[in-house]
């Protein structure tokens, strides 16, 4: 199967999931990068030539994999004194 029915075909189902398309790229570049590194033996260097982008990029995106998502300040509940 080539590469651009299998993308069709799952591109169909995330769309039937309703998942956004922000969240698809996102866990899309999430998943390309960790699959980069896990084949380069975590050598950020050699990740980022494979990928074509500098080492600090990628040093700086995976940090924010590892990063639990900030909660928006509204949505804090504050502590009674």
């Amino acid at each position: 199967m080539q590469i651009r029915t299998r993308m069709e075909t799952l591109i169909e189902e995330m769309l039937d999931g309703q998942i956004m398309l922000g969240e698809a790229i996102s866990e899309f570049e999430k998943l390309y990068i960790q699959k980069a590194l896990k084949r380069h033996a975590r050598h950020f260097s050699k990740t980022a030539d494979a990928l074509g982008i500098h080492r600090n990029t990628l040093a700086k995106r995976v940090a924010g994999y590892q990063t639990p998502p900030k909660t928006p300040k509204r949505l804090l509940v504050r502590r009674a004194k």
